[in-house]
């Protein structure tokens, strides 16, 4: 066996797992034992597919592999950084770097996303949507680590936003690979469509503001 198809293989199994997994955690109860204990595996079992995608993407290069492997890493580390975050905690140098990475590929995705539609490639939409919720993401750091959020508990609201955003590539991923009826378009971006609008529901539900008056740092 190459070493392409042990990567694949490890990538299927890692992604079908969280794929699973993750389904299941959106539908029960969150913060208790079972969510915990499930999530963690669907860290690392996403993990495992999201790394294992960027030597695939050399192996046989494929520019969107590579990307969707970078987003998706930079989503599963970041959220999984920010579920102890509080108020008083300290930013670590390893938080900005994720956060500059970040940006570099954002701006990627959207140069990338230009240059397609220039070329009247109407896949260069789909870079661009994603090159935009990337910025989004690094400003929501900015935020965060400076001290400017309006959430007492940024990093709870933040955990659930980028586990869930992990789970949307995964669903993403496993729906273009095995779409044959949807425009391609359309199957890159149902997913996102779908799973936005209970990112916001939940960040509504779990977000403590800060009282107005509060020192900020």
């Amino acid at each position: 066996m190459d070493s392409f198809k042990f990567l694949l293989i490890l990538h299927i199994i890692g992604g079908t797992l969280s794929l699973l997994l993750g389904a299941f955690i959106l539908a029960r109860k969150k913060g208790n034992k079972s969510h915990k204990l499930t999530g963690k595996i669907f860290f690392f079992t996403m993990l495992i597919a999201a790394l294992v995608a960027l030597p695939m993407s050399w192996l046989h290069t494929n520019y969107f592999l590579f990307i969707i492997g970078v987003f998706t890493s930079y989503m599963l580390l970041s959220g999984k950084r920010y579920i102890n975050k509080v108020e008083a905690t300290p930013i670590s140098s390893v938080d900005w770097i994720l956060t500059f990475l970040m940006l570099v590929f954002a701006l990627l995705f959207i140069g990338l996303g230009i240059f397609n539609l220039f070329n009247e490639n109407n896949f260069g939409i789909v870079f661009i949507v994603f090159g935009s919720i990337g910025l989004l993401f690094v400003y929501q750091d900015y935020i965060n680590f400076t001290g400017k959020s309006s959430f007492k508990n940024f990093g709870l609201t933040t955990h659930l936003q980028r586990m869930i955003g992990s789970y949307i590539a995964s669903a993403t991923a496993f729906l273009v690979v095995n779409n044959t009826l949807l425009p391609g378009i359309v199957a890159w971006l149902l997913p996102t469509v779908i799973i936005v609008p209970l990112i916001i529901r939940w960040t509504r539900k779990y977000k403590v503001l800060k009282i107005i008056g509060e020192n900020r740092s």
